[in-house]
């Protein structure tokens, strides 16, 4: 028996102490069992090379064993193992790295770059099994014939025993004695819920069992005792993003994204990532229906190293605007632990954000231009994600600029340039409401003119940010001043003028600004128009939040009521008494503003009494 301290270099103290001491305490069985991964591949790589013998067709494995009665649990697999030397150089030595060694030694021979399937730092790694164990212990036979197995204890001290194992197969067990405060990691269900999270697509089975759990045998309706069926690992061992795309169904897509993303919407359409050069990046991206409002709204992009899960959305590695989407993204050349502040600042996650981006964009343009059908009727579903794409990232907005359409009134889609075609000025007039706009929207077509419709609240920002990129293009909402007014001129005559200062006296309004102006449709007798860019900065600060809200307030709508006088109503006004004036005046202006937007509780019920009394005139 040897006894010993471990050594610890100073310098690698305190990234062990960073790397762990604020992490998540789960992570301790990701790093066991993607260690013994690494094993498995390890030892494939040595038979393929003829430096290992092994039996034929070997079913590899990783097995996680919970023993609750017990308060241990066990790792094992039967992969290269190790002998009491290697165990004193990866685990007592703590400056090494088994993983790293085993790749320098092997990089000349590694042609097709299998060794870089290497997952883990065996040593660093290992050690998160204290952050809930009290006692680990270490039992593992080497491949190498004639090799002894070889036993590890350490209590979470510094110091540890080394002695014979008793171990017959080749392989590596490890035993956790589970610590009083860590007793939750062994419940069946729990430990199930960790491999599920993090070792799903682990490229060696993975099983999960529980040996004191004796399970009665299923019988017959004779009452003969039914085989039970093998057990199943939990698992899939090449899942569908390390496939080629030209390998993959519509259909396997569509599985894959039920059972990763338990969403049972298809998603619209997808882009399998597959780069070998300058870079390893592999992935699948799927684009689901989106919500009108983004606010709040999160996708689900997992981020992978060789098949391990690391983490949801990090948004350092996957451009912000495209956590929207769900996917998987896997990046083998970044560790498995690493710090926000060194993605951030790394060059090589830059580049891969920065291809994900272009892979993105050339695939909506490839829609645009050869499923024009299909990316039209994606258009409402997508068009939240790619606006905020554009508002997000610049780059992204260049590649796409040219494949932004929008809804005309017609229910065409139309890009901006087909919108402005053969006008001098670049007047894009909009439609926020179809609902409520649709008198604004009936008079507009009366006057041959077009809109185009922009429903949601990100599309405020959206036209801020066109008319700043492309300085001639301005947008108003059909029922801003500029838009109504068309071609028809306030009238100059004295009649209107005074007609629009009784009526403005008649509402008691200061800010309002009453005019008279013939409209076609005679069977309106007014509309309310309104300042563009007041409205879109109160729209816009209210979209902040809570917060910002009262800031609004600081912009006040610019209404301005436009009484029709080619309506027969507005001709009446000049003609009745003081009373009915007022009845008649106060009426339109409600009408006026029920056709621009919802009257508030108290202008309702003034409405429906002065209806009532209206009504009763009349009959």
């Amino acid at each position: 028996m040897a006894k010993g301290n471990i050594s610890v270099d100073s310098e690698n103290l305190f990234p062990i102490i960073k790397k762990w001491l604020y992490s998540d305490k789960d992570i301790f069985l990701r790093e066991l069992v993607s260690n013994g991964c690494d094993a498995v591949t390890k030892l494939k790589k040595l038979a393929g090379l003829g430096e290992a013998k092994i039996e034929d067709n070997p079913q590899y494995k990783v097995t996680v064993s919970v023993y609750k009665d017990a308060k241990k649990l066990v790792i094992s697999d039967n992969g290269i193992g190790m002998t009491a030397e290697e165990i004193d150089k990866y685990i007592n030595q703590i400056a090494f790295s088994g993983a790293s060694d085993f790749l320098a030694k092997y990089k000349e021979e590694d042609k097709d770059n299998e060794s870089k399937q290497i997952i883990g730092h065996f040593g660093l790694g290992f050690y998160s099994a204290f952050m809930v164990a009290d006692t680990v212990e270490i039992d593992s036979l080497s491949y190498q014939e004639g090799a002894k197995a070889a036993r590890w204890i350490c209590d979470g001290t510094m110091e540890y025993e080394m002695t014979d194992g008793d171990r017959t197969e080749r392989g590596t067990t490890i035993t956790l004695s589970i610590a009083e405060d860590s007793e939750e990691f062994l419940d069946e269900y729990k430990i199930r819920a960790i491999l599920n999270k993090y070792c799903s697509f682990l490229p060696t089975e993975v099983y999960l069992e529980t040996p004191e759990i004796q399970q009665e045998p299923e019988k017959d309706k004779d009452g003969n005792e039914i085989e039970p069926e093998p057990p199943k690992p939990i698992n899939t061992t090449n899942p569908l993003w390390c496939k080629k795309p030209s390998e993959c169904s519509d259909e396997e897509y569509k599985e894959f994204y039920r059972n990763v993303f338990m969403d049972f919407n298809e998603p619209l359409f997808w882009i399998h990532l597959n780069v070998d050069y300058p870079f390893n990046l592999k992935g699948i991206l799927y684009f689901p229906k989106l919500n009108h409002e983004f606010a709040g709204q999160e996708g689900q992009v997992k981020l992978y190293n060789n098949q391990v899960f690391v983490a949801d959305n990090v948004k350092e590695v996957i451009p912000e605007f495209l956590l929207l989407l769900k996917g998987v993204i896997d990046c083998p050349d970044l560790p498995l632990n690493v710090s926000r502040s060194f993605l951030q600042n790394d060059g090589y996650v830059k580049k891969i954000s920065a291809h994900i981006t272009k892979k993105v964009a050339d695939k909506l343009k490839s829609l645009c231009n050869n499923d024009r059908e299909n990316y039209e009727k994606y258009w409402d579903d997508i068009n939240m994600f790619i606006k905020y794409g554009c508002l997000r990232d610049e780059k992204f907005y260049d590649r796409v600029k040219d494949y932004i359409i929008y809804k005309n009134l017609d229910g065409k889609y139309i890009t901006l340039d087909d919108f402005l075609a053969g006008k001098e000025k670049k007047d894009v007039y909009y439609v926020s409401d179809e609902k409520q706009q649709a008198q604004y929207i009936n008079m507009f077509q009366q006057q041959g003119l077009d809109a185009v419709i922009l429903p949601t609240l990100i599309d405020t920002h959206f036209i801020s940010f066109i008319e700043m990129k492309q300085n001639d293009i301005h947008f108003h909402r059909i029922d801003s001043e500029l838009a109504a007014t068309g071609d028809e001129k306030a009238s100059e005559e004295e009649q209107d003028k005074q007609l629009a200062e009784d009526v403005k006296n008649i509402l008691g309004d200061e800010s309002l600004k009453v005019e008279v102006r013939s409209l076609k449709d005679t069977e309106v007798p007014a509309v309310i128009l309104l300042g563009e860019q007041s409205r879109r900065m109160q729209e816009m600060y209210r979209s902040y939040g809570q917060q910002m809200a009262g800031m609004a307030d600081m912009f006040k709508n610019e209404f301005t009521l436009v009484l029709n006088k080619s309506n027969a109503l507005i001709e009446k006004l000049n003609v009745l008494n003081e009373d009915d004036k007022k009845l008649l005046a106060e009426h339109i202006y409600d009408l006026a503003r029920i056709s621009h937007s919802p009257l508030t509780g108290e202008q309702m019920t003034a409405f429906i009494e002065r209806s009532n009394k209206l009504l009763g005139r009349i009959f």
